[in-house]
């Protein structure tokens, strides 16, 4: 499936929130971060937010051109991360500050992400509900995935449904074995992709 893909930068920036927002809107995560639904669409976008900024600034987005789908992606250096993670405090104080969830699913996605490679991350696709089911998602993935192939990088990202995960299957991802598990809610399965030979 041919998409048309331009890189995001700061004026897409509210687009990207919009689609990101409309495709987890209904996502267990968000729904265990946000449970109640008028709170969740009055926070949410604040939430998703934080993630848009920092991939803006230290990654990159890749946007369809016709604003239905992005893919957020981070490149991860091999090695422990320096000091304290800031970003799960952020997105707590950010989004809904008396929220303690807002600030969980960060630390315990953190807690288990792999460092002992350099690799791509993907911190999130969204595709707009209307388009979810047409191969948009594994079209706006496959140029990234095919440059890890070329450059021999693996990929990694966690995800949040089990439809998701079988995406994220058919492209080549294995999941690591252990779920990451939210209190009292859904799981996430961390998945890391090895590059594949052409």
């Amino acid at each position: 499936m041919g998409v048309r893909v331009r890189r995001a930068d700061e004026r897409d920036r509210d687009q990207v929130v919009r689609i990101l927002e409309e495709a987890f809107h209904d996502d267990p995560v968000s729904g265990w971060v946000f449970p109640d639904e008028e709170h969740r669409r009055a926070v949410h976008g604040k939430f998703l937010g934080v993630f848009a900024d920092i991939t803006l600034k230290g990654g990159y987005i890749d946007l369809l051109e016709d604003g239905t789908a992005a893919a957020l992606w981070l490149s991860v250096p091999a090695g422990a991360p320096e000091g304290d993670d800031d970003t799960p405090a952020l997105m707590r104080e950010t989004a809904d500050p008396g929220n303690e969830r807002a600030e969980l699913v960060g630390r315990l996605t953190g807690a288990v992400h792999p460092h002992d490679r350099a690799h791509a991350y993907l911190l999130m696709i969204g595709v707009a509900p209307e388009r979810q089911g047409e191969g948009i998602g594994e079209a706006l993935i496959a140029e990234v995935l095919e440059r890890c192939d070329r450059e021999g990088t693996p990929a990694y990202l966690e995800a949040s449904s089990a439809r998701s995960r079988g995406l994220y299957e058919r492209l080549g991802f294995t999941f690591m074995g252990r779920t990451v598990d939210l209190p009292d809610g859904p799981p996430m399965w961390p998945m890391w992709r090895e590059p594949q030979a052409g």
